[in-house]
């Protein structure tokens, strides 16, 4: 195992790694200012790694190049754009590097056609603060007219209740950081964000990622109107992982860039300036050692051995068409309820429903 590496593959967390990559090359180089350290925690991994990574002996990664091409990502403080066949283990890639590294919970960005920038940096929920707003409006009203008919007078009592109504509609309160936004956030350890499927965006998403993902900051219009005003230069927002953060000038601006893996299946070109700035790993289907671990994670030790009939009639010649890992996941985690270990036959009816080319019938 080469020395250099900081993310090894081997699954067995090493939290204390990370600290080991060194500093960003200048060009490469954001200065956010982070929280204090004891504020300045990413909250741990969520179900949605477990799922991804199984709980046995944890999902490891073998291949040297795929190693290097990651590492190469944090080192250079790049995106990495992952390509390969669905189910090759793309979205994964992002969650066993936050697992071993101890980076937190994976910030999640799907994307389907109508995906805009926006909608991974922020979203404001101006109809709801409008709707509060005019809410506090009529209850200031009504405390204000029963005032001055307990005291006979039409003054209104000189309290809180206007400014009660600003504090309450304050605007931070209707503004919720995205995936993207959220790990923008300035931070001393990166945080993982996986934008998967990116190319089934609409054909702007892989051009508008360019200056946020060079610049490593981006505004938030309707805090930077405000920003100074009534001292809101610092405003109070959630971030993705729902938690509050603190924005200042109307501005994010990270500090540690972000370990990003943006995920392709391969249904469009992208742009020659995204991919200049990216690290392109091309992920092969998982064969051989690697998806035995991947059995083993999910079932086991040794569970590529137990299920040996099935693994064969997964790996066997598929007419040069790829098939989906979880076709074979599936297919064990079947026949052990439906068909006893000794019972090869009905094992092989069994995981012959699930183990198919894809699109064999359309075939026919």
């Amino acid at each position: 195992m080469s020395d250099w590496l900081i993310f090894q593959g081997t699954g067995e967390p090493a939290r204390n790694r990370i600290a080991d990559l060194p500093e960003a090359p200048h060009w490469r180089r954001f200065d956010g200012t982070p929280p204090p350290e004891d504020e300045d925690r990413a909250p741990e991994i969520d179900h949605s790694s477990l799922r991804r990574l199984g709980d046995n002996p944890i999902l490891r990664i073998q291949e040297e190049r795929t190693l290097q091409l990651i590492n190469a990502a944090l080192y250079l403080r790049r995106p990495l754009l992952v390509t390969g066949a669905p189910g090759a283990g793309k979205s994964t890639l992002a969650h066993a590097v936050a697992h071993e590294l101890g980076l937190g919970r994976v910030l999640q960005w799907p994307v389907v056609s109508r995906t805009e920038l926006k909608d991974g940096l922020y979203a404001y929920d101006a109809i709801g603060r409008l709707q509060d707003t005019q809410l506090d409006a009529h209850r200031a009203g009504r405390s204000r007219s029963g005032a001055a008919r307990v005291r006979g007078t039409g003054r209104p009592r000189p309290g809180s209740s206007p400014a009660a109504a600003r504090g309450r509609s304050d605007i931070g309160r209707y503004i919720r950081l995205g995936p993207l936004g959220t790990a923008l956030l300035p931070s001393r350890k990166p945080r993982v964000l996986l934008i998967d499927e990116l190319d089934k965006s609409d054909i702007d998403l892989p051009g508008d990622l360019l200056n946020v993902m060079e610049e490593g900051e981006f505004a938030i219009p309707e805090l930077e109107r405000i920003a100074g005003r009534d001292g809101r230069d610092q405003v109070v927002v959630l971030s993705d992982d729902g938690r509050p953060v603190v924005v200042s000038g109307g501005r994010v601006r990270c500090r540690a860039f972000p370990f990003i893996v943006m995920t392709s299946n391969g249904e469009r070109e992208f742009p020659p300036a995204l991919l200049r700035r990216c690290i392109h790993l091309n992920l092969e289907p998982p064969r051989g050692e690697r998806l035995a671990a991947m059995v083993q994670a999910h079932f086991g030790e040794l569970a590529d051995e137990t299920h040996s009939d099935i693994f064969s009639l997964f790996t066997q010649d598929a007419g040069g068409v790829h098939r989906p890992t979880d076709q074979l996941l599936n297919a064990i985690f079947l026949t052990q309820h439906a068909a006893q270990q000794e019972d090869p036959a009905r094992r092989a009816e069994i995981a012959r429903l699930l183990i198919n080319a894809p699109d064999q019938d359309l075939r026919r």
